[in-house]
């Protein structure tokens, strides 16, 4: 579940202390181009902008980032550079893969810990790994 949701996100954003004079953002598919590209950014390396953030996936930090102020959806008549892989009608893909992304990084991050919980010591198991120590 995306948390904040569409209609909290609606609501800062449109809020007269984010936006200003600005006119407000009345589609959810802004939102979904804005996160979705600044995801891409922070898995092409570049830092988050907020805090908190470890192990939460790009797409998560993107809303977060939203919600706080810290990026920035511009109007259809701003001047706007877009990566040139980024397809309009592939939305939901560019989302999806994102997603698996950020899973694929957390099963290395598993795969990491368990590695590192590993006992050395004693008679291997039937596995390969060993529970008691040699005396």
């Amino acid at each position: 579940m995306l948390h904040p949701s569409y209609t909290e996100l609606m609501e800062k954003i449109n809020s007269e202390e984010f936006r200003g004079e600005e006119p407000g953002i009345n589609s959810r598919y802004s939102i979904v181009i804005a996160t979705s590209k600044r995801a891409r950014e922070i898995i092409g390396g570049a830092k988050p902008l907020v805090d908190g953030v470890e192990g939460d996936k790009p797409l998560s930090i993107a809303v977060r980032e939203l919600y706080n102020g810290k990026i920035k959806i511009l109007q259809d008549d701003e001047e706007v550079d877009f990566d040139d892989s980024f397809d309009d009608d592939n939305v939901l893909d560019d989302i999806d893969a994102l997603e698996a992304a950020g899973q694929t990084e957390a099963a290395r991050q598993a795969d990491t810990e368990e590695a590192d919980a590993i006992d050395f010591e004693g008679e291997p198991d039937e596995a390969g790994f060993s529970s008691e120590t040699e005396e």
